[in-house]
């Protein structure tokens, strides 16, 4: 895989206070495309990041209905990908890449 294909697979890292507490754990949180598969996160974190990918959970958030003066919304459904890295291994995802 190219790695122009593997920024399509990771859209951005979640920063919240929920990912940075797993980021204690070794744990790393991102945004992926809907499409992507676990196989493919995995590769495309290792290649974009340069460390060692133990695991990939993923779930997909639902868009929720939201009110915005006045008007209902929808937001988009969304898949969040939680990595785990080996032991010694972390990613720094405030500076970007």
């Amino acid at each position: 895989m190219s790695k122009v294909a593997h920024y399509d697979k990771i859209v951005s890292p979640v920063i919240t206070e929920k990912a940075t507490m797993a980021a204690e754990q070794n744990k790393v949180v991102f945004k992926v495309a809907q499409t992507a598969t676990k196989p493919e996160i995995k590769a495309a974190v290792e290649a974009l990041f340069g460390v060692k990918v133990t695991a990939v959970n993923t779930l997909v958030r639902k868009g929720k209905l939201k009110r915005f003066r006045g008007r209902l919304g929808q937001q988009s459904d969304y898949k969040k990908a939680v990595v785990t890295l080996a032991e010694g291994q972390s990613i720094d995802v405030t500076t970007g890449l």
